[in-house]
C-alpha cells in the first residue's frame, strides 16, 4: 500500500495558508515592481534587470531570472513603459512617414523597419500622407509632439532638417541630420538596358516616374545616360511620363494604350516600377498582343506579386526589405549616439530574369491603337 503523507505540522500549515494569502492578495490589485520583489524576496533592481534584460542580467543565475519571469507572467506584471521613458529619458518610440501604407513598395520596407524595431523594444508611429505638401509638413511636428526620438521617411520629398535624427529610405536630397538611403541607380541601369541590349532589342518604350517620386529624377537620368552609352536612341514618342497617384496596375494600363497609338514602333518597355508594368502588360495584351513574344517588359522594385503575374516578372530587385532594417538600426544608432550621419548609402540592386523578357519577335504582329 501507498506510504500516507504525514500530516503537516502548524508551522507548514500556517506557510502554506501565508502563501495562498500572499498569491491572493497580489492577484487582488495591481502588482507593483516592490510587491514582486518582496514576494520573490529579491530586490527591486534584480527583477528590473531581468525583465529590462538589461545589460548586466547575464551576472545573475539562470534558475533566478526564471523565478522572476514565471512570478511576472502568474501576476501579469508589466515594467512602466512611462516610468522607464521618464528614467531614461526616452520614449522608446520613432515615427514612421509613408506616402500610403498599403501599397507594395512601403510594405517591404516597413517589413525591414518592424523587424528591428521589435528586437530592440522600439514602437514606431505611422503617418500616411499621400505627398500632400501640408501634411508632409506637420506629421513630422504632430509626432515630436507625441516624444518621438527620430524618423524613417520612406519615398518622403522632405524640404528641411529636423531637430531630431532622420533617415530617408530612397532619399536624395542633401539635408542636415537626413541619412539618406537610395539604391544605385546608375548600377540599375546598366543592368536593365545592358539586358534588353543583349536580347537584341534596340527600339524601346519607357516609363517615366511621376514628380512626386523621390527616385523619379535619378532614375531616369541614368536611364537615359545608359541608353546613350550603348547608342539605343530614345524616341519622345516612346516616353510616356507617369502623372497619376495610384499605387495599383492602373497606373500603368493607360501607357500600353498611348504608346500603341504612336506610329514608332517598339520592342520592349522599361516600367518606372512593378506595379505600372503589371498594368501594362494587361493593356498589351488587350490590344492582342502577347509578353514577352511581342513585347518585352523589364519592371523595378520586385514587389511580392511580381514573381507569381503571368508572365512572371523580369525586374530590377530592390532589397526593399534589407533597405527597411538598414534605416531602422541606422536611426538606432544616431539615436543612442553611437553612429555619425553617414550622409548618404548606396544599395546594389540585382537583376531577376523572369518570364517577361524575350529577343524580339522578328515577325512583329501588327498594332492598332
Amino acid at each position: 500500500m501507498p506510504k500516507r503523507k504525514p500530516p503537516a505540522t502548524d508551522d507548514q500549515a500556517t506557510r502554506s495558508n501565508l502563501a495562498i494569502d500572499k498569491d491572493a492578495f497580489l492577484h487582488s490589485k495591481p502588482i507593483s515592481l516592490r510587491m514582486l520583489g518582496d514576494y520573490l524576496d529579491l530586490s527591486p533592481a534584480t527583477i528590473s534587470l531581468v525583465l529590462n534584460n538589461a545589460p548586466g542580467v547575464r551576472s545573475i543565475p539562470q534558475e533566478t531570472r526564471d523565478r522572476v519571469l514565471a512570478a511576472a507572467k502568474k501576476f501579469d506584471y508589466r515594467p512602466s513603459f512611462y516610468a522607464r521613458s521618464l528614467r531614461r529619458k526616452q520614449s522608446f518610440s520613432v515615427g514612421v512617414l509613408v506616402p500610403e501604407l498599403s501599397d507594395g513598395y512601403s510594405v517591404l520596407i516597413m517589413d525591414g523597419i518592424e523587424e528591428v524595431l521589435m528586437e530592440e523594444g522600439y514602437f514606431y508611429l505611422a503617418a500616411s500622407h499621400r505627398r500632400k505638401a501640408d501634411l508632409i509638413e506637420e506629421y513630422p511636428r504632430l509626432l515630436m509632439d507625441r516624444s518621438v526620438e527620430g524618423f524613417i521617411a520612406i519615398d518622403t520629398a522632405l524640404q528641411h532638417s529636423l531637430p531630431i535624427p532622420v533617415v530617408a529610405v530612397a532619399g536624395h536630397r542633401p539635408i542636415a541630420g537626413v541619412t539618406n538611403i537610395a539604391l544605385d541607380h546608375r548600377r540599375a541601369a546598366e543592368l536593365a538596358m545592358r539586358h534588353l541590349y543583349q536580347l537584341g532589342h534596340r527600339h524601346i518604350a519607357f516609363m517615366r516616374g511621376q514628380t512626386f517620386s523621390s527616385d523619379a529624377d535619378d532614375r531616369w537620368k541614368n536611364l537615359m545616360a545608359m541608353s546613350r552609352e550603348l547608342g539605343i536612341q530614345v524616341h519622345p514618342e516612346l516616353v510616356v511620363q507617369l502623372e497619376l497617384n495610384l499605387s495599383s496596375p492602373e497606373l500603368g494600363y493607360p501607357v500600353a494604350q498611348h504608346l500603341l497609338q504612336q506610329k514608332r514602333p517598339f520592342t520592349a518597355l522599361v516600367s518606372f516600377n512593378d506595379i505600372a508594368a503589371i498594368g501594362a502588360i494587361r493593356g498589351f495584351r488587350d490590344h492582342n498582343l502577347r509578353v514577352p513574344e511581342d513585347i518585352s517588359v523589364v519592371g523595378f522594385d520586385d514587389i511580392q506579386g511580381a514573381a507569381y503575374h503571368n508572365p512572371s516578372l523580369t525586374t530590377i530587385r530592390q532589397p526593399l526589405r534589407q533597405m527597411g532594417t538598414t534605416a531602422a538600426r541606422i536611426l538606432l544608432q544616431r539615436i543612442r549616439a553611437q553612429k555619425d550621419d553617414p550622409g548618404h548609402i548606396a544599395i546594389a540592386p540585382e537583376l531577376i530574369i523572369r518570364e517577361s523578357t524575350l529577343p524580339p519577335n522578328p515577325k512583329p504582329v501588327p498594332r492598332h491603337g
